[in-house]
């Protein structure tokens, strides 16, 4: 039987599939931030407040959206006691303005009950990310 952290991770991923905006937030202890990497990107580290509107307009422009687990790997901690799980996810989304594919690696760290992420670390694909520019159509990628 998988841990309760990966179950929640598993519970994560199952709410982006369904885009259950209020699942992905109640997923996450009030304190949990959302970090981007690689840092050179200047993304804000967002609040659950922020996090939560991004996702709206997440929502708001994809048609479909499924986020499919490649891999997982589950440890403790540099605490040595609280489990961490990192996986590697891809994307596949439609939009009006056409496709959306990319991938990223998702660090997630667990309450105590291991029922809520309290720690998220998300690597983008800044490739596919760039690969959009600066046109209207790279501004909706930006949202992530």
């Amino acid at each position: 039987m998988p841990s309760k952290e990966r179950q929640t991770a598993d519970a994560v991923v199952a709410a982006f599939n369904a885009m259950d905006i209020h699942a992905i937030i109640a997923l996450r202890t009030p304190e949990c931030k959302r970090v981007f990497l690689p840092s050179s990107l200047n993304y804000p580290v967002q609040s659950n407040e922020a996090y939560r509107a991004n996702l709206d307009g997440m929502k708001s422009i994809f048609t479909s959206f499924k986020v499919t687990v490649t891999d997982a790997i589950e440890g403790a901690g540099q605490d040595g006691e609280r489990k961490k799980i990192v996986m590697y996810v891809s994307a596949a989304g439609d939009t009006p303005v056409g496709e959306y594919r990319n991938e990223y690696v998702w660090k997630m760290g667990f309450d105590e009950s291991g029922e809520r992420v309290s720690e998220w670390v998300e690597y983008v694909d800044v490739v596919s990310d760039a690969r959009h520019g600066d046109s209207w159509e790279g501004r909706l990628w930006s949202i992530f």
